[in-house]
């Protein structure tokens, strides 16, 4: 009688048997699921949008555009950031939930690129938000952009999330 109810019966030859950590399969999660906050402020956001249309598609990575900061874990700023600007791209910061990452997108996100001289633009967003990833270029092409979100999953991948810090 007590045959029929033996386990070690009812599983298969070989049966499929999965290990990992819990901060890897959810990195994993996270990684494949970024949304990106639009802010597009200048020429760059033509190359932004032409990343997300269908010819470079990074919807494939996971990716999706959010107009709001509250559902959005990257910030891709392109172009040129000017000071008045600044206290409202950090208001935006701000208010992304954590963890947050920000890709500098084009030279004049960078450094001000070729309007440095100007008395009113930024010489670098990293001057007001933590920047991740430089993407250099005037403007940079869309698979540039496609690298620098598969530079943003490989560090979320090696991310530990359930650990206080970095």
């Amino acid at each position: 009688m007590f045959e029929k109810f033996n386990i070690v019966n009812r599983l298969p030859e070989d049966p499929l048997l999965i290990l990992t950590k819990i901060d890897a399969a959810v990195n994993l999660a996270r990684a494949n699921s970024v949304w990106y906050l639009l802010l597009g402020l200048a020429c760059c956001s033509i190359e932004l949008m032409q990343t997300g249309g269908p010819r470079a598609d990074i919807d494939r990575f996971g990716s999706l555009f959010r107009a709001t900061p509250r559902q959005s874990d990257l910030m891709i700023v392109a172009g040129t950031v000017t000071l008045k600007m600044a206290p409202r791209l950090r208001r935006l910061y701000d208010q992304m939930a954590e963890p947050k990452y920000v890709i500098a997108m084009g030279s004049c996100a960078n450094c001000g690129g070729l309007f440095q001289l100007s008395y009113s633009v930024l010489k670098g967003v990293d001057k007001i938000i933590p920047v991740d990833v430089y993407l250099p270029g005037c403007p940079p092409r869309p698979e540039a952009l496609t690298e620098a979100l598969m530079k943003i999953q490989q560090k979320i991948k090696r991310q530990a999330y359930f650990v206080k810090g970095d």
